[in-house]
């Protein structure tokens, strides 16, 4: 069967609603290189065809919308068990799939259900219309695998107010619809009831004659009425993130990451969210935290294009280290979790250690044609 299934359903006013839904439910719908090879031909036709009005991103199951990237294989790949141009390869198509959904001239609506981390962010975020359910669960928690948060979380996350897009990625938290709808990282809740009944209402609306036009007011009016329908199943829902955001600011408010660090840490809190923060914090990859803060800050003015230009140098130059495939080995191969970090503080990564992995690995980037 294959592991992304594609479905052109007919309105009832002869336009098509074109449907990708991941279905690789068993790895929890994590992206692959077929999938994106996949995917990405399937967009520039139905961005072509004017039938299409829509593109709705699913996926099979209720656990998972897309629980990260193929590291498994990248890991492979890295320690010379498979093809070892297969990393790079990997990052590039897939930094491509998302810059081609970020810049999609249709509306594209996301529905972002059960875990949706890494990878499965990049493709959310990459969205015109971010859903998310009572039972969605974000994160980018890179920093328990010796990377950074990447698929444009560079981008995405230097939008967050008050320094929450650094505290988010350097402590791999977890953020839930009402989060993540407060922060701006989706733009409707709907209950996870209503998947058929979305379907359902984007094919009997009426689509009008000139498609692009009217498109993305009637994806806007169906949704608006769905989440309406919902609100009942998020008013009581906690929003951790929300809580603490006074808190958070003050914490990222230091001069260097080391003093930030050292101040999430010392806070004494019974929250249990706060609580795996730092736990993840103080588990993660030093390496990770130190470049997590120098990537954030040099992106920071960067265009889309750029952003994704940057994320592929560095993710390669990750890939050539062995801080990336130690967090991969000791959590998803070995599963020891009991990970060797290069430096056993973020205080001991020495500045000329991130400045090399920060540093372009050829002359010319993959990705330069981006924004052409």
């Amino acid at each position: 069967m294959s592991s992304v299934i594609f479905t052109e359903h007919p309105t009832h006013d002869g336009h098509t609603i074109g449907e990708i839904k991941l279905n690789a439910e068993r790895s929890l719908n994590a992206l692959t290189l077929e999938m994106i090879d996949e995917i990405l031909p399937r967009l520039e036709r139905w961005e072509q065809d004017d039938k299409v009005v829509a593109i709705l991103l699913d996926s099979a199951g209720e656990k998972a919308f897309c629980a990260g990237g193929d590291v498994v294989n990248l890991y492979k790949g890295i320690i010379g068990e498979a093809d070892p141009d297969f990393p790079q390869n990997f990052f590039e198509r897939e930094y491509r799939l998302d810059y081609r959904l970020h810049t999609f001239a249709k509306p594209v609506i996301c529905w972002g259900n059960g875990i949706v981390m890494g990878g499965g962010m990049g493709l959310l975020n990459a969205s015109s219309h971010r859903i998310v359910t009572e039972t969605s669960r974000l994160a980018m928690p890179e920093v328990t695998i010796g990377l950074y948060p990447d698929v444009g979380a560079s981008w995405f996350l230097n939008r967050l107010p008050n320094g929450t897009g650094e505290f988010l990625a350097i402590t791999g938290s977890q953020i839930n619809a009402v989060d993540a709808h407060h922060l701006g990282l989706a733009d409707r809740m709907i209950a996870s009831d209503k998947r058929a009944e979305l379907i359902d209402q984007l094919t009997d609306a009426s689509w009008g004659d000139d498609e692009r036009a009217d498109a993305q007011g009637v994806v806007n009016k169906v949704l608006r009425e769905l989440e309406r329908q919902s609100q009942p199943v998020f008013k009581e829902m906690e929003a951790p993130v929300y809580k603490f955001s006074p808190l958070i600011r003050e914490l990222i408010d230091h001069d260097t990451i080391e003093q930030v660090v050292a101040a999430i840490l010392a806070v004494e809190s019974d929250d249990k969210w706060f609580g795996k923060a730092q736990k993840t914090l103080s588990h993660g990859s030093p390496v990770s935290v130190k470049l997590i803060d120098e990537q954030l800050k040099r992106a920071k003015y960067m265009s889309l294009a750029q952003v994704f230009q940057s994320e592929l140098e560095l993710s390669v130059q990750c890939c050539r280290h062995r801080e990336f495939p130690e967090g991969v080995r000791a959590l998803l191969v070995d599963k020891d979790g009991k990970p060797q970090w290069t430096y056993s503080s973020v205080a001991e990564v020495e500045g000329s250690f991130i400045e090399g992995l920060l540093t372009p690995p050829w002359a010319e980037n993959p990705l330069a044609d981006l924004g052409e």
